[in-house]
């Protein structure tokens, strides 16, 4: 079989699509451009093993940090010939779920932050399913692409986090020499010309209009779902569904109506302290009788929460719409600033945000707890006005 068909000067003027051969078993491949960055160049070898054809990459000609010349592929592409020759298996089959699992384990190992954790392990485990099964060495840009169209502009805030752990997974594999090339979940790398256009900077999420929300309160109430209860539950207290689906009982104060979350389970990592109002107390009452571990809305599986998706689907299916749990917050808030006179930074002490100026904060080192306990009680009987 004839070797050394390419030169370097020949790969140079290479711009079409396509694959093209040095000879036994190197190929380069070459594929368009994307925007304004030119054709990209892989190697690979190319062998076969039980009658199965297989390939090996062998990393990008003249891109990324560690480009591959033309004289290193081909002593690359040697060494190769050389274990074959011996019998050994060039692949690694190790798939990005595996990977994925020893990433997971490390970030367990090495955070105090529970949030964190299921964070990571939540996106990864859902929103990178499409790659699991797929050798970790064969995962290109467009795997990565296919895997986040679905959530890149629906959840945008989740689908960056996703990607971001997704070159996680992937460095990793490269540091232990299970990739190679430049890695193709890396912003930089051309995603941002291949994944759809967002409408702007900003994530928005679609909310229900306050006026339509105890009608959908009420739908909720007729499924005796767990799932329904937490909406119904994130609903009352304005507070994000990863807060409420991480509730347990000791945060839970029923004879002072007060549900304490601690700064670690916080988005901003400072305890809030959320006053439960006449609905949302009947909802935990309800919850106490038949709990069975210590989280108040536990999913199916022993020592779980109820998932995000299984609260989504029922909101959906109440609200007849697109509708996101973090949009009730927004209903919240809309609803604090037409029907109400309650004062800004009382609503926004609510939604546990921070007052953007710095020294009316520095006054206000309260939580204005009583005045929210108000707002609160309000709030919970104009939900509670559809039944």
């Amino acid at each position: 079989m004839a070797r050394n068909k390419l030169t370097e000067t020949r790969i140079r003027t290479l711009t079409k699509p396509g694959i093209y051969s040095d000879g036994a078993g190197l190929y380069l491949r070459v594929r368009a451009p994307v925007g304004d960055l030119p054709p990209s160049r892989q190697w690979f070898f190319i062998f076969r093993r039980g009658g199965a054809r297989k390939e090996t990459g062998l990393g990008g000609h003249g891109q990324g940090t560690a480009p591959v010349s033309l004289a290193l592929a081909r002593e690359k592409a040697e060494a190769l010939r050389d274990r074959l020759a011996r019998g050994e298996d060039l692949i690694n089959r190790k798939s990005f779920a595996d990977i994925m699992k020893d990433v997971l384990a490390v970030k367990e190992a090495s955070s105090k932050n529970d949030k964190h954790r299921a964070q990571w392990r939540m996106t990864l485990e859902t929103y990178a399913a499409p790659l699991h099964a797929k050798p970790i060495s064969e995962i290109t840009r467009d795997d990565v692409v296919e895997a986040l169209k679905p959530i890149w502009t629906t959840i945008p805030e989740t689908a960056d986090r996703t990607r971001m752990r997704i070159a996680a997974v992937i460095d990793h594999a490269k540091a232990r020499g299970l990739f190679t090339g430049d890695n193709p979940a890396d912003w930089r790398g051309g995603l941002k010309e291949l994944l759809p256009a967002r409408a702007d900077g900003v994530a928005h999420h679609s909310a229900i209009a306050y006026a339509d929300l105890p009608a959908v309160i009420a739908k909720l109430r007729q499924s005796s779902s767990t799932s329904a209860r937490a909406v119904e539950f994130v609903a009352l207290t304005a507070a994000r569904s990863g807060e409420a689906r991480g509730a347990v009982w000791s945060e839970i104060q029923m004879d002072e109506a007060i549900w304490i979350i601690p700064g670690e389970r916080m988005k901003g990592g400072r305890e809030h302290r959320v006053p439960l109002n006449e609905p949302a107390l009947a909802i935990l009452a309800a919850q106490k009788q038949q709990a069975i571990c210590d989280l108040v809305f536990a999913g199916g599986k022993a020592g779980t929460p109820i998932s995000d998706t299984a609260m989504v689907k029922s909101l959906r299916k109440a609200s007849g719409d697109d509708s996101t749990l973090h949009g009730l917050r927004s209903s919240f808030r809309d609803w604090c600033g037409d029907e109400t006179t309650y004062p800004r930074d009382v609503a926004e002490a609510a939604l546990a945000h921070a007052l953007a100026d710095k020294t009316e904060a520095a006054y206000r080192r309260g939580d204005a707890l009583q005045k929210r306990r108000a707002l609160m009680a309000d709030w919970g009987a104009y939900c509670d006005s559809g039944r």
